[in-house]
Order: C-alpha cells, then sequence, then structure tokens
C-alpha cells in the first residue's frame, strides 16, 4: 500500500501560491531495449599461446590455433578473424582444404571439427568426437575428399570430409608392423602419401618405425627402421622418390623409396663429425623439416632447431639450408611451428618456396627467402601490443577527426625501421569490408615498460599510430626502494587525456603523475617537477593554530614549481612543521634528469608530479587520475588521499588525507592505525570490495580531529569568518550541527571529551585553498549535504589575497545566501522524470527513512553506539570528475568545481575558484575550497557524469589544442572563439543565471542538472541543485559492479529495410545510458535519468582481474578488454552497429582459380605409368562398410544455411519470421480463393451444360436417342 505524503501536499500548496513559472517539460527517454545488442566485433593483437598453423597458398589465408581453443584467421592487412570452440580445448592441427573455404581443426579433447569460411562469421558445419582413442596426427591430401585420422594406439582411421562420417576401412598398427615385432611402435605422429602415387601412405610412427601402406592391397609394402631414434616429422621429394625424417637426436635421414633396407644419407646438421671411438655430439631435436625444391636451383631444406647442447647461450633457429650454403636464423622466442610458402599447391610439382612463415610463441616472423641474406618482411598486424606486457587501456570513440593525423604524423618518423625486406606482404588473401564507421576510434595502450602505444582502431582495423616513452625523463639508477617496485618501475597505471585539447596524464607505479602536451616542433626544455607527500600521519602534538608563522619557503632552485611568470613563490607541497617530520618525508623513488632535454615533436614533457617516500615507505598507487584543460587543474588521487595541481603555474593548490576532505563532517569512526606494511594484493580473482580492504590496510590512515572552533581567540575567528556559514541550523534528528560554525552543546561535549586524548596534527601539506563552509539544509538520509570546516596552515604570504578572492566570491553569491533561514527554500524539481515504467526506481521521500535503512545508506547518527562497519582505517579517492555545476542546495548559478568519489562510497564536492583567463591566471592563485556536499552510496564510486534538464550529457569543458607557431595577436582572437565555440552548454548557463531569481524564499528554484554517481553496487541520479535523489537503482545483491560509465549510443536512423515494413524507433543522436560491467560478466545498461533497464546480458564471466582492470566503455555503445595478455577484444552494445556488423567485416574466401598441375611429359608417362585410384572404391560404404559407432560420433554444426536459420533467435528475426509466415498464409487464403472462384465458375459451367443437355433431350423419346 503507498503511503500518503502530506509534506508533498504542503509543498504542492506551497509552490502553488508562488508566481507562475514556466511549465515543466517531462524528459523524453528515446533508448528502448531493442536498441541494444551485445556481440563482439573484431579481435586485435597477437594470438595468446599458439600451438598450430596452417596456410592455404591459393587463397592466401593464415590460420593460427591457440592453446584456449581459439582461431585466428589472417589475410592482407585489415584482414582478421577469431573464432572460437565451443570449448577451450586446445588446437593441435590446423588443415586448410586448400582453394574450397573450408578449414579443419584438431583439438586435444579428440574432435575435429570442420568450418566453414565461406561466410564473414565462420561457424563449425560437422564435428567428429573420438571414444576409444586419442588423435595424434590428421593428413588431408590436396585435391582429396578423405582425411586420414592417426591415433596414440598406432591406428589410421579415414573420415568423409563431406559428412564427416567415418569409414570402415581401418589401417590398424599390428598389420603395418612385421611380425617378428614384439613391441608397439607407438604413436602415430606423421602421416603423408606420395606425391607421385596416391595409393601410397607413409606412416610414421614414434619409435622410429616408418611404413609405406599399400592402400590397394590393404598391406604394408615397405617398412624403414631408424634404430633407437625417435622420429618427429616426414617430407617427401616432390618427386616422390625420396623422402626426409627428423629425429631427437638432431640428425636428418634421407630414405630412398625403393630401398628400405639402409638409408641413402644420415647427417647432423649442427654437429661435428664422429671421431673413431668417440659418440658424435649430442644435439637437440629436429621437430619439424620440410624439402621444398626449386626449378632453377638446389632444393631448400629448411628445419628448426637441432643445435648442439653443448653450446649455451643459443636461441632458438631456422637453418635453411641449400647446397652447401647453411644459414642459421635466431629467434627470439621458441619455434611453435614453420611452413613454406609457395605458388602451387600440387605437391608433385617444383615449389620454389619464396618465404618461409614461422610461428614462435610471443611473435609471428615471415622470412624472404628470395633476397639474399633472407631478411625478414615487417609484419603489418599489430602483433607487437604485448612488446611489453599491458597494463591499462583506455578507448576514445567518435574522437576529433583531427587527432589521428596528428599521431599520424609524428608516429611515421619513428617508424621507419631498416632491414627488412621490400617486397609486398606475402600473406595476401580476403578482402575488407564494404562498410565502415562513420567516427573516428583510438585506443592507448599504457605497458609495464612505461611506454604508451597510440592505436588507430576505426572500422575494425588496428594500426600503430604513435608511441610515447614515458621512462625518457627518468634517470637510469638503482631505485631507492623494496624489491616490490624493482621489475616495473615505469608500469603505467592510469591514463588521462583531453582529445581536443591534446593534453594527457599518465601516472605510473611509482607515484609519478606526468603532464605532456601535444606539439609539432622539436624543443629542449627542462622539466618541471613538483614533489607531493600526499601522506597522512599522526603524532601526540595539538595541531598548530592558524596564525602560526609558516615555515620559510623552499628556495627556487627546489624541485617545486613556480605560481607563474610573475615570480609568485609557490608553497612547498610537502614541507614539514618540525625536524622530526622532515626526516619522515623521503625521495621520490624515480629521480627527473636534471638540464635541458630534448623533447622529439610528439607529445612533450610539461610537468612531472611524485610522491614522495614517507619513513621509507613507498607511496601506495594512483588509484583515479583527472585533467581538465579549460581550468588548467589536474588530480588524482590514491588510498591516502588527494591532489590537485595546477598545470599552468606549475605549484600544488591540495594535498590532504581523504579523512580531511570531510572535515567535521567525517561519518567514520578512525581507527588508530599501525605502523604501515606493504603487502602485495592477492592475484587472480576477487571480490573488488577484498582488494580494495587490502589496499587500505598497505598504508592506513586516522584523521586527524580539526582544531575545537571554541578554543579559537578572537583574532582567529574573525579570521575565520568567510568560513563560516549564514546558517546555524541543526538537525534534531540525530544531534549532529549542520553548520561547522553553529556548534551544539552535544557537540561542543564530544569535542571536550576527546581534548584529553592525543590529537594529530593537521596535514603537512600547505595549500593556496581557502576553507569555506556552507550552510546546511535538511536532507533525506541517502543525500546528506553535511556543510565542514576545513583546518588549513595557509601561509602569511597568500592569505591576503585568498580573504580578497574569497571576499569578492562572497559578494557574488550574497544575492542568494544571505535570505537563506532556518528553512531551506521550497525545491520544485523541474526535470524529475514521471515514467509510469520507472516508478519503482525513484528514490523515497525525506519522511520514510525505513526504506532507506534498508540499503545500508549512511546514517548520520553520532551516538556512542556506533557500529563497528564504521570503523574504518582507510579511505583512498576511487573516482574524480572536473565540472561546472552546482555545488550547495543554495547555488542559484553553476561553478566550477571537482566532485571526488572515494572507496567507502562518499561524494564530496570541491569549489574552484579560478582567475581570470590572461595574464590573471599565469600571476593569481586558483582558490580551492569545500562545498560542504557529501552524498553517500554503497560500495565504491565508479562513475560520476553529469546531465542538463533535458537529459543529455554535459561535456566536459577544455581549451581548444592550437599550432605554437600561429602568432600570438591570431592566438588571442581564435582563442576567445574556440572558447565560445566549444563551450556551447554554458551559454545557456548564462541565460539561467541572468533569469534567476535574485532571492530564493521569494521565488522557487528548480533543477537544473543531474549528477549520475554509480557505485560497485547502486546507481543514483541526483537532482541539482537540490540534492534530492530523484532515481535509485541497487544494480546488484551478489556480485559487484567492475567498471561503469555513462556512455552515448551509436546514431540511429530513421529507415525503413529492404525485406520488411516495420521502422525502427529513431534515437536523438546525443542519448545517453549508464553501462555497466559486473564480476559474474554480466553487462547491464539503464536508461537516464529514469534508471530504467534496457539490457542485461550474460556476456563474459571474470575469469582473471586482468578483465576488469582493462575494461573500458566508450561512446556509440562501444567498449574493449584485454582478453589474454596480448590480444584485445573489442565488442559493441549497440544494436545498429551488430546491425551493420555483417557488412564491416571482411571476407576470407574469394572466388580464385586453382592453378593447373604440373603437365607429365610423353616418355616419363610412357615408360612411368602412376596407378590412378580411386578412393571412392577403396572407402566407400559399398567397399568397406561402416564404422563402428563406438569409434567416433558425428555432431551435426551450425555453419550450414540451416544451422544458421535454427541459431536466429534475435528479436527482428522473429518478427521476419512472423511476417514471411504472414505473408504464406495471405498468400495460401488468395490462392484459396481463386481455387473456390475457379471452381465455382467450373460448377456454373457444369451447370449450364447439364441445362443444355437436359432441354435438348427432355422432349425426346428413348428410341430417339
Amino acid at each position: 500500500m503507498k503511503k500518503f505524503n502530506f509534506k508533498k501536499v504542503l509543498d504542492g500548496l506551497t509552490s502553488s501560491s508562488a508566481p507562475p513559472a514556466k511549465p515543466e517539460t517531462e524528459i523524453t527517454e528515446t533508448l528502448g531495449s531493442e536498441h541494444f545488442q551485445v556481440s563482439k566485433t573484431v579481435r586485435h593483437g597477437f594470438p595468446y599461446q599458439p600451438t598450430a598453423m596452417a596456410y592455404d597458398p591459393v587463397q592466401h589465408i593464415l590460420a593460427i590455433g591457440c592453446k584456449s581453443g581459439s582461431i585466428r584467421l589472417f589475410g592482407r592487412p585489415g584482414v582478421d578473424c577469431h573464432v572460437m570452440h565451443d570449448n577451450d580445448a586446445a588446437v593441435l592441427q590446423l588443415i586448410f582444404l586448400v582453394n574450397e573455404g573450408a578449414l579443419v581443426s584438431v583439438c586435444s579433447d579428440d574432435s575435429l571439427h570442420l568450418w566453414n569460411l565461406r561466410q564473414k562469421r565462420p561457424a563449425i558445419l560437422h564435428s567428429l568426437k573420438y571414444n576409444r582413442e586419442r588423435i595424434t596426427y590428421c593428413h588431408l591430401p590436396f585435391q582429396s575428399k578423405w582425411l586420414y585420422i592417426g591415433t596414440e594406439r598406432g591406428n589410421v582411421h579415414i573420415a568423409n570430409i563431406e559428412s564427416f562420417v567415418l569409414s570402415g576401412y581401418v589401417i590398424n598398427w599390428n598389420k603395418a608392423i612385421e611380425l617378428s615385432q614384439r613391441t608397439h611402435p607407438g604413436p602415430v605422429v606423421s602421416l603423408s602419401d606420395n606425391p607421385t602415387d596416391s595409393s601410397k601412405l607413409l606412416i610414421g610412427f614414434e619409435t622410429g618405425m616408418i611404413v609405406q601402406w599399400d592402400l590397394k592391397t590393404k598391406a604394408a609394402e615397405c617398412r624403414y627402421a631408424c634404430e633407437q631414434q625417435t622420429l618427429h616429422s616426414l617430407a617427401w621429394h616432390h618427386e616422390g622418390k625420396q623422402f626426409m625424417c627428423s629425429h631427437s637426436d638432431g640428425s636428418l635421414t634421407v630414405w630412398n623409396y625403393r630401398s628400405p633396407s639402409k638409408p641413402a644419407q644420415v647427417f647432423q646438421p649442427h654437429g661435428h663429425p664422429a671421431q673413431k671411438g668417440s659418440k658424435p655430439e649430442a644435439c637437440r631435436p629436429i621437430m619439424k623439416v620440410a624439402w621444398p625444391t626449386q626449378r632453377t636451383g638446389d632444393p631448400f631444406i629448411v628445419f628448426s632447431d637441432g643445435l648442439p647442447y653443448e653450446r649455451s647461450g643459443r636461441r632458438p633457429c631456422i637453418t635453411v639450408m641449400q647446397g652447401k650454403s647453411v644459414t642459421v636464423l635466431e629467434m627470439e622466442y621458441p619455434v611453435v611451428n614453420f611452413l613454406p610458402v609457395s605458388s602451387t599447391p600440387w605437391p608433385n610439382d617444383f615449389q620454389d618456396p619464396y618465404a618461409i612463415i614461422v610461428l614462435l610463441e610471443n611473435d609471428l616472423v615471415v622470412i624472404d627467402l628470395t633476397t639474399p641474406g633472407y631478411p625478414c618482411f615487417q609484419n603489418p598486424y599489430p602483433m607487437d601490443l604485448h612488446e611489453s606486457p599491458v597494463t591499462c587501456c583506455t578507448y576514445y570513440a567518435d574522437c576529433p577527426p583531427e587527432m589521428i593525423p596528428a599521431f599520424y604524423t609524428v608516429g611515421s618518423r619513428q617508424q621507419k625501421k631498416t632491414g627488412f625486406s621490400d617486397k609486398n606482404w606475402p600473406v595476401k588473401g580476403g578482402e575488407w569490408g564494404t562498410s565502415t564507421c562513420s567516427y573516428p576510434e583510438i585506443i592507448i595502450t599504457g605497458h609495464a615498460d612505461g611506454s604508451l602505444k597510440f592505436w588507430d582502431a576505426s572500422a575494425v582495423t588496428l594500426q600503430l599510430l604513435y608511441k610515447l616513452r614515458t621512462s625518457k625523463i627518468f634517470e637510469k639508477q638503482p631505485l631507492n626502494q623494496s624489491t616490490e617496485y624493482e621489475e616495473d618501475p615505469f608500469a603505467i597505471v592510469k591514463i588521462a587525456m583531453c582529445c581536443e585539447s591534446r593534453i594527457l596524464c599518465v601516472a605510473g607505479t611509482s607515484g609519478h603523475v606526468i603532464v605532456y602536451r601535444y606539439n609539432k616542433v622539436e624543443t629542449t626544455v627542462d622539466v618541471p617537477t613538483l614533489e607531493i607527500a600526499l601522506v597522512y600521519e599522526v603524532d601526540d602534538l595539538d595541531s598548530p593554530d592558524t596564525d602560526q608563522i609558516p615555515p620559510p619557503m623552499p628556495p627556487p632552485s627546489s624541485s617545486v614549481g613556480s605560481a607563474g611568470s610573475g615570480g609568485m613563490p609557490s608553497p612547498s607541497p610537502h614541507h614539514s612543521t618540525s625536524s622530526e617530520g622532515a626526516e619522515k618525508v623521503g625521495s621520490p623513488l624515480l629521480k627527473v634528469k636534471s638540464g635541458p632535454q630534448k623533447m622529439v615533436p610528439g607529445y612533450q614533457v610539461d610537468l612531472c608530479a611524485q610522491l614522495v617516500t614517507v619513513e621509507g615507505e613507498p607511496p601506495s598507487q594512483i588509484l583515479c587520475l583527472a585533467i581538465n584543460s579549460l581550468y588548467g587543474l589536474m588530480a588524482f588521487g590514491n588510498m591516502q588521499g588527494l591532489a590537485i595541481v595546477d598545470i599552468i603555474q606549475k605549484t600544488t593548490l591540495l594535498n590532504l588525507g581523504t579523512p580531511d576532505l570531510y572535515g567535521s563532517a567525517d561519518p567514520y569512526t578512525r581507527t588508530q592505525p599501525r605502523s604501515p606494511q606493504r603487502k602485495k594484493p592477492p592475484a587472480g580473482l576477487g571480490d573488488l570490495g577484498e582488494a580494495q580492504a587490502v589496499e587500505q590496510l598497505q598504508s592506513p590512515q586516522r584523521r586527524k580531529p580539526l582544531k575545537a572552533l571554541s578554543k579559537l581567540g578572537e583574532s582567529e575567528i574573525g579570521e575565520q569568518e568567510r568560513c563560516r556559514s549564514p546558517t546555524t541550523e541543526r538537525d534534531e534528528s540525530n544531534g549532529v550541527c549542520l553548520s561547522p560554525t553553529g556548534t551544539t552543546r552535544k557537540k561542543l561535549a564530544d569535542i571536550k571529551r576527546n581534548r584529553n586524548q592525543p590529537r594529530p596534527r593537521m596535514s603537512k601539506a600547505h595549500s593556496t585553498a581557502s576553507m569555506e563552509g556552507n550552510g546546511g539544509d535538511d536532507s533525506d538520509d541517502m543525500n546528506n549535504s553535511l556543510s565542514m570546516s576545513w583546518g588549513s596552515s595557509v601561509s602569511r604570504l597568500f592569505r591576503t589575497e585568498l580573504i580578497k578572492a574569497e571576499a569578492m566570491l562572497r559578494r557574488q553569491r550574497s544575492s542568494s545566501t544571505s535570505s537563506v533561514g532556518s528553512q531551506s527554500p521550497k525545491v520544485a524539481p523541474k526535470c524529475a522524470g514521471t515514467d509510469p515504467h520507472v516508478a519503482s526506481h525513484k528514490c523515497p521521500g525525506r519522511d520514510s527513512p525505513k526504506a532507506d535503512s534498508k540499503d545500508g545508506s549512511f546514517s548520520r547518527s553520532r551516538s556512542s553506539s556506533m557500529s563497528s562497519l564504521e570503523n574504518v582505517s582507510a579511505e583512498g579517492i576511487n573516482c574524480l570528475s572536473f565540472t561546472e555545476s552546482y555545488t550547495r542546495k543554495t547555488d542559484p548559478v553553476t561553478s566550477p568545481c571537482l566532485w571526488v568519489g572515494t572507496t567507502l562510497g562518499s561524494v564530496l564536492v570541491i569549489v574552484l575558484n579560478l582567475p581570470p583567463q590572461g595574464d590573471q591566471r599565469l600571476t593569481q592563485p586558483v582558490i580551492v575550497s569545500p562545498s560542504g556536499t557529501i552524498l553517500r552510496l554503497k560500495g565504491a564510486i565508479l562513475a560520476m557524469s553529469f546531465l542538463d534538464c533535458n537529459g543529455m550529457t554535459i561535456p566536459p569543458l577544455f581549451a581548444k589544442w592550437e599550432d605554437p607557431k600561429k602568432k600570438d595577436e591570431n592566438r588571442e582572437t581564435k582563442d576567445g572563439q574556440s572558447m565560445n565555440q566549444r563551450r556551447g552548454w554554458q551559454q545557456l548557463q548564462h541565460l539561467h543565471r541572468q533569469k534567476a531569481p535574485s532571492s530564493p524564499t521569494t521565488e522557487t528554484i528548480s533543477d537544473r542538472q543531474f549528477v549520475v554517481i554509480c557505485s560497485e553496487k547502486q546507481a543514483k541520479v541526483i537532482s541539482l541543485p537540490s540534492q534530492t535523489c530523484a532515481y535509485k537503482l541497487n544494480i546488484t545483491e551478489t556480485s559487484f559492479v567492475c567498471k561503469a560509465d555513462v556512455v552515448s549510443i551509436a546514431k540511429h536512423q530513421s529507415k525503413v529495410g529492404h525485406s520488411t515494413n516495420l521502422t525502427k524507433k529513431k534515437v536523438r543522436n546525443d542519448s545517453v545510458c549508464l553501462a555497466c560491467f559486473l564480476a559474474n560478466g554480466h553487462i547491464m545498461t539503464f536508461s537516464l535519468p529514469s534508471l530504467r533497464p534496457l539490457l542485461d546480458s550474460d556476456f563474459l564471466p571474470l575469469a582473471d582481474m586482468r578483465i576488469a582492470q582493462t575494461f573500458s566503455f566508450s561512446n556509440c555503445g562501444q567498449a574493449l578488454y584485454l582478453c589474454t595478455p596480448s590480444e584485445i577484444q573489442r565488442i559493441t552494445l549497440a544494436a545498429d552497429t551488430c546491425e551493420s556488423l555483417q557488412e564491416m567485416l571482411c571476407e576470407l574466401f574469394l572466388p580464385v582459380d586453382t592453378p593447373e598441375g604440373p603437365k607429365q611429359s610423353f616418355f616419363k608417362g610412357l615408360f612411368s605409368s602412376p596407378s590412378i585410384v580411386d578412393k571412392e572404391e577403396l572407402f566407400g560404404e559399398a567397399a568397406s562398410g561402416k564404422a563402428s559407432r563406438s569409434v567416433a560420433k558425428h555432431i551435426p554444426g551450425t555453419g550450414g544455411i540451416e544451422g544458421v536459420k535454427a541459431e536466429s533467435g534475435s528479436a527482428m528475426a522473429e518478427v521476419q519470421k512472423a511476417r514471411m509466415a504472414l505473408v504464406e498464409r495471405g498468400e495460401k487464403l488468395s490462392e484459396l480463393e481463386e481455387r473456390t472462384e475457379a471452381l465455382k465458375v467450373g460448377s456454373e459451367l457444369y451447370a449450364s451444360s447439364a441445362h443444355q443437355v437436359m432441354e435438348k433431350y427432355k422432349n425426346k423419346k428413348w428410341y430417339q436417342l
């Protein structure tokens, strides 16, 4: 039963008596569930843990199988396709049906699969699962439909490749060996038919036994015994008279086809000849050998490894022998497989190889055999993605189109490599898609070596544009910290970029943040540095008075940058108030190079901020990073606190521990911290909440209690007058004073009771921020707008400037704050949605505290019987967002601010008072002050975004990038133009400011913004400036959200399909939604602002924390994650993209004529007539019968047309089926109507004829007939 809210009725009566306002308009949400569909688009990078490889010499397609069961298909640059088996069985072997658009895969679970490559999304046509035996090797002759399957027991089965049905023809191992042999020959390791006689099959067993089997007579014709040598591979000479085999002792053996008694030649290519009475040199095994021939030269002998064991330090290699020439090509990684590339698929013809494709464990190398020295081809695929391990990813879809040419211009100078072959890449099959995306996309990857790579990800391709090395600015010296950071001290953990201004911020694992600016010209500059001690210490001393004389400023030669060109000194961000504290603060983990440094075109260092060690302990990892190019500010936070840096004046504005951000309104009881102990977080899958708790335990902090205002002197109170709120309202429900200056008796009693306890000093960091509080108003338990007072040790050098700036700010807001009494103004939410479908998602009113208490929301009760859950030791900064918004309930206008989200679910707002643009921005300080606003959610804050009153995303403010070569006079003019153009939404705010009521007590203040906040458990939409919860949603109870973001959906157009008359609902170009990726693998989207569920797809289980760390949402419904350490998987959430994906994907199979086979000479055909075998007669059911059903099971696939129809379960497909059925029914009804009409006409004709006959004979007698 719905409760009657009497207070809302009174509010409605009160608001009705106010002057008539502009009629409210409801927000029309244009996104529906039909606009969402999760689908994988394309995978980039090197196949992780490759195990098999195959090549089609006619289609020029390369296939690589992996240990995880995935298969990657490559063609010309830009042609890349990924398929996956249903299970995770490793791919053991791949076999192409040459020029037939099909592929056979052999997996470790003893199954074979036939893939159809004639469609853009390859699918399995047939599968064959063995039950009794394990598959070890398969062979498919060219232009044959019979597949030879070797097993671990030594048997050879034969299957029809078209139907995937086993033949009754079986070659048993006991019939292949001699009767006198008493031992098992071992598994089958090689199968190959004679190039000139397809009736002869060569079977190689692991023990070294080789049998030539006659398929006609069903008997062994020859047996070749390699004593005490393990066999690995076989290779025929194209004439079919000799074959070569490789062994485990590093030797190669050549056998004559007609002489099985003794090998024709045995040699060790890399071993020294054996002396008399000595054993030959021990060599490593040769895993594979190939014997391609040439028309105009000696044949090639290509094999892998075979080097002597005694020669230590040798890398894996590929050896190319031709005549007396032996070339050893060393590889960086172990060789998995290699294939000679020739222009003919016929095994009985000269191959004339022109390249060798070598698959390594972590790379793909193609060797040019036609150029002296055997150089390598330059790999055009993005397979160097994992050159250094990827540590983070950032995805920018629909970015400014000029960014890609800009990065390509500076990156093309880096990619000039020498020593590669000048010829074209030999893998050139396939064809690009017929359509591409209409918007550019950029992916930035951060790596463990401190490098960043910028990739052009437009459409379904990936191309390296530019590479940036952040480690260049640091000295190469031993690190002064524990072994935890010695492995990857430069590893990238966070990336933030302003696409319009091209300002880049990079955070590293050693606690350093580097700011880069894009420049086309080369420069030589000194790197400005800032050293910040972001730590919260606890000691037994009282906090110093605010009028205490500050310590002397650091010399100009220190690493702390100046405040600007005006020469105004800047306070040290890590200055200590005592010599004891100075000893606790150490130095940064990395040392920046001194002196001028040469900066090549591209991204050039503008500032380097470094966290210093404290008491020998390294700083905790940076959790969040934000930058705003228009404000010229950067902010970052970790588990210890928050730092705000002015990147224009190169100074620190704010440096406080997280508990200090609350001031006197801290909702938690901070536990007494222990000595910090660094602990490595557990690896593998785990709850993010637990991981954050572990991180909190690494560097526990304690809130330092603020100095009681009642003990301040008269001068101190006068100086703190600017921090007072115009109201002293008290919340009677819980006894907490909402004003920092209006303390109640209970609050004073608490302060007096805590005076006898040791009180720590304030944070050592000096800040140019002015600490201002604001009067509190009544608010619900879900959204607390608690005012607070910050203690700050601001130096006297800036005190006069701060007081003047704050006085100016107070005068600007005096019209709205002077009339605020004990009652808050009536707030009529202008943008609250009224969709009946989302009524259950709206937040309860202020008079229903029970509903709020159920979800564990924050309660402001400060009683002595507080829950133990509020006893916390550390709280980190997890999310940051610069914006222009309403910071307090009574704000009539927006102002620049920074929204801060913590790991415990708090959201705090910091006001930014910026000097005017121009010279004043370079000289006057930026004033940072708290707003007093505190919002609470369950779980760590993951994302914050802002919407206007129409439900559209408020874009972040930025300054447009300009070429530094332009003249100064033109720059000033264009700066003003770009400011006005890029801040178009701000002009609407100025209109609101002009129409804002002069007194909030006489007119109603309507909400004009929404803030969307998402945590690990909840999502809320809060109206601003009233700070009322418009909508609330508990996303999950059993799992947690890993990544969340507010993204736009791909642009839809209202169009009529070719095969249906149904018209898709038109979606605005700026339609946005909240996208979440959960730890249980679900991807969920919610409409904004109503938080109505739109999509819940069980997409991917969180099997590795790497996925959660690298998962990134972007605009247009795009997303990506690092699926393996060397591969990036891109996905889409937009149904429109899924529909056009078929046109964007590449074509793997193209109709190509098979090259003609070799022409046989007259005399060769006269004297040697190879028998032509009809294998259908040998292996068919009529001749050999059916195979036993217990051997293998046939499983039909879904790669055919029938399978595609059966798997089509989308809504559009169902609608199309229904429409087709309706059309068929209409056609049948029309046919029935026509038949009925025809029957009617026929019956009428029959009746007429019968009537005529009757009239003719009715008057005649019977004898007249």
